[in-house]
């Protein structure tokens, strides 16, 4: 950390040179007052690009469990089980409802309503059509890519789906979230981008209940519910949401 800082302020550039200037302002701040922190440049942590207009997120990450959750609020199950999902999503979800949630990687995340558990998203440890409510948002697309140590399995994705089809019980609701572009690709070893037309394909046997569109460029809005087709058209990596229930 220090080397890189040493480096970093051998360049006078606009915002080095104001981060050093604020550092001579703070200093003769602290001898104005009651000193009660330690403020030393070998402590030095430069953030020198968050002052911006607005506060950036993900727009995948921070769409996608919203919607998820305001939906499931809604339903009201007594348990939702979750597979793989965003661990912020579970955690927060938790707050009202009580969560299990699975992964090939378990968290060590302890939380009053939330248990982690270790599953393999290839072969479930549920009976068929068991599970009411469920949840795998972000994940499939990663699915035999190896990326997380899984072995490489060109169908991986398909296998997945075919397990998150066989445990979800008659009127359950399954959440299913994957980027969406215009065209199927593999980006490896990072995930799989799919068309809706392919998702839909995918889940055949089941009942689409909502669809919406988490855009790539913020100009084309938040979450858009049921984007038509010069919509989908647009996108390379946007984020598609999935609500799928089984009849």
């Amino acid at each position: 950390m220090i080397k890189k800082i040493k480096k970093l302020f051998c360049k006078d550039n606009a915002k080095t040179l104001k981060f050093k200037s604020e550092f001579k302002q703070l200093v003769y701040l602290q001898k104005q007052t009651t000193k009660r922190f330690i403020l030393n440049a070998k402590d030095f942590y430069p953030c020198l690009n968050d002052a911006t207009a607005n506060t950036g997120f993900d727009r995948h990450y921070v769409y996608h469990p919203a919607w998820a959750a305001r939906i499931i609020k809604t339903n009201n199950p007594v348990k939702h089980i979750d597979i793989s999902s965003t661990l912020y999503f579970c955690s927060m979800l938790s707050a009202f409802i009580p969560v299990e949630f699975y992964d090939y990687r378990p968290a060590k995340l302890f939380l009053k309503d939330l248990n982690m558990l270790a599953g393999d998203l290839m072969h479930l440890p549920f009976a068929d059509q068991s599970v009411t409510s469920l949840s795998c948002m972000h994940t499939v697309e990663h699915v035999g890519l190896g990326r997380y140590g899984d072995p490489l399995d060109y169908d991986g994705d398909k296998k997945a789906i075919a397990e998150l089809k066989r445990i979800l019980a008659t009127n359950g609701s399954l959440f299913f979230v994957v980027p969406l572009g215009n065209t199927n690709k593999i980006h490896f070893n990072a995930h799989r981008i799919y068309t809706k037309d392919s998702i839909l394909s995918l889940f055949h046997d089941l009942t689409l209940q909502e669809f919406a569109l988490i855009p790539e460029d913020e100009e084309d809005g938040g979450l858009v519910v049921n984007p038509d087709d010069a919509l989908l058209a647009k996108q390379s990596y946007g984020c598609g949401c999935f609500w799928f229930k089984k009849s």
